[in-house]
């Protein structure tokens, strides 16, 4: 029963992260099809 639930939140947290990168490379792409440059801290500079 305790294997379930560790299991269940340790696949919860791989999926979270692997969705913050999938839209973290999105908001990549839109930056740059827009003409701005994306920076190393994680946000786009109009420029």
């Amino acid at each position: 029963m305790i294997r379930r639930l560790f299991t269940t939140i340790i696949l919860c947290g791989i999926a979270y992260v692997a969705g913050m990168m999938a839209e973290r490379g999105n908001q990549k792409d839109l930056c740059e099809a827009s003409g701005g440059v994306w920076m190393r801290a994680g946000f786009c500079a109009q420029g």
